[in-house]
């Protein structure tokens, strides 16, 4: 164990090596020095398979056969698969950037989003809560079936589990979920042979023509919504990595992970689809057939929503140090865990389908423009960023091109957006309900930044020559990111 000084609540105890569980991290976002770098790469398998076996991409899966979508079995798993691998792109290239930097996701974002990182420090940490929400209805009904207890009682028992490991956070975090995969890959083994003999793999599609075609873009994009979410937490779990850790290796080993387990899960809720009338955690624990099996299942559900939404909790406290709060990242973690319950509560009345989907989408699409300005960063830089002052907010660029381009790139995708509570125009009259925001934002936020940061890059370099001329006459120059 090691203690870094000198930078307040950003800093803190870290663990020093594999299977450190006594250790309680309350480093922050300050970078992680050599000293405290380990771990092998089958942790970044571990890390990335299990938080995505859980019931929320059970349930995208179940999606396809809806009225609104109405692909059936085929087209339904070709676009889970497409999906897939395209929203897993961002979280694994970003994934690989935390060897060499030694920093999480959001505060490398200062970089390029300057003092603006505030906007989406903000917008991941609300996301977190977002999503800890999501999930942890699921988890609560579990627990709410499994011990006859009020949901509310439930959620509170996941919420505590899921901050106790997000308070102690990174190795704890990366134990856990080690065990977590292998506990929960045998429980969705057994649900897979189950469905394999009770689920329907050739359901027709119920809409044709124009509507077919949007339908599949839409479902598409609901795959993509499951697994770019990740993107902003990418290099939080490769941060303590060795410098020398090939990014190559990090990048398919992610990859592979995210696509492996969320293809899975998805693919059993579209085998299901037509028997899971009861599109939640009760309705798995019958798919099972109730009993010793149906409790393992309702136990394995209440696992995977701790081990996803520990993740969310670690993550949002980096994220909210990031936009300039702060506090110790323990601390944030139980916040961001408690305001995760009201949210829970509110997703778990009316109709979850249509709040499922449109909370899934709104959390998301920002995520798709914020991939490109720092990828666009990244590459601008040749990937050698400089992190020594990151730390300090007020020595900061302003960052206006990152913001810009975030902005940008959202509002454009506006129109191309398709959710129960707005529709644009794109996919109303032309596109048959096909949902493409995700694409259009990533390109307008990436040709946004590649100009916006060379306008600011050049106001800098002025600002520079005008302080060196100052400093000439004996005025002290300030430094700036």
């Amino acid at each position: 164990m090691a203690t870094e000084t000198g930078a307040g609540a950003l800093g803190g105890t870290m663990p020093g090596r594999e299977n450190d569980l006594r250790t309680l991290e309350t480093r922050g976002m300050a970078p992680i020095p050599l000293d405290n770098r380990y771990g092998g790469l089958h942790r970044v398998f571990t890390v990335w398979f299990t938080p995505n076996l859980v019931v929320a991409a059970f349930f995208i899966g179940t999606l396809a056969t809806a009225s609104f979508v109405g692909v059936g079995f085929t087209l339904g798993l070709v676009a889970i698969v497409i999906g897939t691998v395209i929203g897993s792109l961002p979280a694994a290239y970003m994934c690989s950037w935390g060897p060499s930097t030694g920093v999480a996701q959001l505060p490398l974002a200062r970089i390029p989003f300057g003092k603006t990182v505030v906007v989406p420090g903000l917008l991941m940490w609300l996301s977190t809560i977002a999503w800890d929400a999501i999930n942890g209805i699921f988890g609560a009904q579990a627990l709410q079936l499994l011990f006859h207890v009020p949901f509310w009682a439930g959620l509170l028992i996941i919420l505590a589990l899921q901050g106790l490991i997000g308070v102690f956070g990174y190795e704890v975090l990366h134990t856990y979920q080690k065990w977590m995969s292998v506990v929960l890959g045998i429980m969705f083994v057994i649900l897979t042979v189950k469905i394999g003999s009770v689920g329907d793999f050739s359901a027709p599609a119920t809409a044709h023509g124009g509507a077919l075609v949007g339908g599949f873009i839409l479902m598409v994009t609901l795959s993509i919504s499951f697994v770019i979410t990740w993107a902003p937490y990418a290099s939080d779990y490769t941060r303590y990595m060795k410098p020398e850790t090939s990014p190559a290796a990090i990048f398919w080993i992610t990859l592979a992970a995210l696509t492996i387990s969320s293809v899975w899960i998805e693919f059993l809720g579209l085998a299901a689809a037509g028997i899971a009338t009861d599109q939640t955690s009760g309705g798995i624990r019958n798919i099972m057939g109730g009993g010793a099996l149906g409790a393992l299942a309702l136990v394995a559900i209440g696992l995977g929503t701790v081990s996803v939404n520990a993740m969310n909790d670690y993550s949002g406290s980096l994220s909210l140090q990031a936009a300039g709060v702060r506090i110790l990242r323990p601390l944030v973690a139980v916040i961001v865990t408690a305001a995760a319950f009201g949210l829970t509560l509110w997703l778990n009345t009316g109709t979850l389908a249509s709040k499922f989907t449109n909370l899934v989408l709104f959390i998301s699409y920002w995520d798709a423009p914020f991939a490109a300005v720092v990828m666009v960063d990244w590459w601008q830089r040749g990937g050698k960023l400089d992190v020594s002052r990151i730390l300090r907010l007020d020595a900061l660029r302003s960052g206006w091109s990152g913001l810009l381009a975030l902005a940008a790139g959202f509002g454009a995708a506006v129109p191309f957006m398709n959710t129960t509570l707005f529709v644009g125009p794109v996919p109303a009259h032309l596109l048959f309900g096909g949902d493409i925001a995700y694409y259009v934002g990533f390109v307008v936020g990436a040709l946004v930044y590649v100009i916006a940061s060379r306008i600011e890059g050049n106001q800098a370099g002025s600002a520079r020559q005008e302080v060196m001329a100052g400093a000439s006459q004996g005025t002290e120059p300030e430094a700036s990111l």
